[in-house]
């Protein structure tokens, strides 16, 4: 009996860690799954009786450890396979967390003198606490004319690496001077995973493409730029951003003898480059080819585009010259609530799960009987790149109840992401496929649904609602090398590991007389949002 090759990857996300085992054929072998046991840090610090300041958004980095050990002990028992048959690591993260460490990678808010100090731990993707450190950031750029900002819509994102680098600068004086490397979750998981000093780190050119204004062909921006916002930020960058960028699939090294004993794993094994947790959904559902959106569907969306060409497109969050598959330019755009909009909904209303609820919703006309709603709870990530603004509700009556205002919020979603496809198209940048991945098309069909009829198109579900922890593994297949896999290009190991053929996707259809009315409610949207942003 031959070997059984198998790939571990590992999805990092807002409120949890997933290990999933699968092999050459794309059949998952074990999976498990494992809670941060701080979660999502957004009152107090642990051990602290103070609460944070509003928009803050930390994690623990132990967890991510910790987890991690659970979550692959899990899935190993279920596996019940040898460690000897994981042929290679790889890693999602969400994205952008970033931290501040020592040259050891001691994260800062591990040391004493730290412990109670917020902006010493990692600062999560939804952390939202650089407005003014954005808003500079951003003034500056345009009035330098920086080339960069044609990479990103014209925009700095208020989630992104160098805001939240000057908010620690301006904010938390002490820790930006303790800090001798700066970087993101993901790569410093890989760094704990294979070790190694702080000079020869991977980095990933996902993660600083997108998030950090990285390209492979100018770098960081300029010094000229850092300086012109802060002189500290600009020796920062100069000097505490050390390592070696790296492709996602590409090996960052090899499993350390520490890190194995602790994960029951074989030292030496091939661990991949990062890559930011959405992204790696697009492997993870076999979608290599331009023209496929691939939208994970979560706490927040990400959704993922790859083209032949470079479009400048106005509030995209990105384009990444092989920022997602090797070849191709990736777009990235996003929602910054859907998950969590729809979980707020759910506490407020004082509801187990929307499962009632989204049955009598269906059963509403479009437009929830005038109920409307702007689906900016956690601001408006794409077209606008705006994180103050909020959601609204309007049109209340007393004769609507919870379905008109949960249908309300599914339409309002659904509207913010006609309005980015829209943007995409009228920009030169084909959509001809839209696949739905992520946990929430799964337990959340009826929210698919109407997404369908408002774009008025075909939506595949992917079986797996492990996109990402899928992507992760063909990433891990990948740095493990054709000798170990036979896989020679990620695009191979895709469509043999998550590709499904097409007689056999699981497709919904649009239903043409809700599309229809859908026209009308999607054009008073823009105009509500238009007047908002105006006010």
């Amino acid at each position: 009996m031959g070997r059984t090759t198998v790939a571990l990857g590992l999805d990092f996300g807002t409120e949890s860690v997933r290990a999933l085992l699968i092999d050459t054929e794309g059949t998952q072998r074990g999976i498990g799954q494992a809670d941060y046991a701080h979660g999502q840090i957004v009152d107090r610090l642990p051990d602290s009786d103070a609460y944070l300041p509003e928009r803050y958004a930390l994690q623990a980095p132990g967890d991510w450890i910790d987890s991690a050990a659970d979550a692959i002990a899990a899935a190993m028992r279920e596996a019940g396979l040898p460690a000897e048959a994981i042929v290679g690591i790889g890693v999602d993260f969400t994205s952008c967390t970033m931290l501040p460490t020592r040259a050891d990678g001691t994260p800062l808010c591990c040391l004493e003198p730290f412990q109670k100090t917020p902006l010493a731990w990692p600062k999560l993707w939804k952390h939202h606490g650089a407005l003014e450190q954005t808003e500079h950031m951003n003034a500056v750029a345009r009035q330098r004319d920086e080339s960069f900002l044609n990479r990103y819509g014209g925009t700095i994102g208020l989630e992104w690496f160098f805001p939240k680098m000057l908010e620690t600068i301006d904010h938390a004086p002490l820790v930006a001077e303790a800090a001798e490397v700066w970087l993101e979750a993901g790569d410093w998981f890989v760094w704990q995973l294979v070790g190694g000093p702080a000079e020869s780190l991977t980095r990933s050119t996902c993660q600083a493409g997108y998030k950090a204004m990285w390209s492979s062909t100018e770098g960081y921006p300029s010094q000229e730029y850092f300086a012109a916002v802060n002189l500290r930020l600009a020796e920062a960058v100069a000097n505490r951003l050390p390592g070696v960028m790296r492709a996602p699939g590409e090996s960052a090294g090899g499993l350390s003898a520490a890190m194995a004993e602790r994960f029951g794993l074989v030292a030496g094994t091939p661990v991949s480059t990062a890559i930011i947790d959405a992204h790696a959904a697009v492997p993870g559902v076999g979608a290599a080819e331009p023209g496929a959106l691939v939208m994970v569907l979560g706490t927040s969306s990400c959704h993922m585009l790859n083209a032949a060409e470079l479009r400048e497109v106005p509030g995209v969050a990105g384009v990444v010259e092989g920022g997602i598959l090797p070849g191709l330019f990736g777009y990235e755009t996003g929602q910054a609530a859907v998950g969590d909009a729809f979980a707020w909904l759910r506490r407020l209303l004082g509801l187990d799960s929307f499962d009632t609820l989204a049955a009598e919703a269906m059963q509403l006309p479009p437009g929830a009987e005038g109920v409307r709603c702007l689906d900016w709870m956690n601001g408006c990530r794409t077209p606008l790149m705006d994180g103050s603004l909020r959601g609204r509700f309007a049109g209340l009556g007393l004769n609507h109840g919870p379905a008109h205002l949960y249908l309300a919020l599914m339409e309002a979603s659904a509207f913010g992401l006609r309005w980015i496809v829209e943007l995409l198209r009228d920009h030169g940048v084909p959509i001809n496929r839209v696949i739905a991945t992520g946990g929430l098309p799964h337990h959340n069909r009826a929210f698919v649904e109407v997404y369908a009829d408002v774009l008025n198109t075909d939506i595949e579900v992917h079986p797996s609602s492990q996109g990402p922890a899928t992507g992760a593994a063909v990433l891990g297949m990948i740095a493990a090398g054709p000798q170990a896999t036979g896989f020679a290009t990620v695009a191979d190991a895709a469509a043999a590991m998550a590709d499904v053929p097409a007689a056999d996707r699981d497709v919904l259809h649009p239903r043409s007389e809700r599309a229809a009315a859908y026209d009308d409610l999607y054009a008073e949207y823009r105009r509500w949002a238009d007047d908002v942003v105006k006010s």
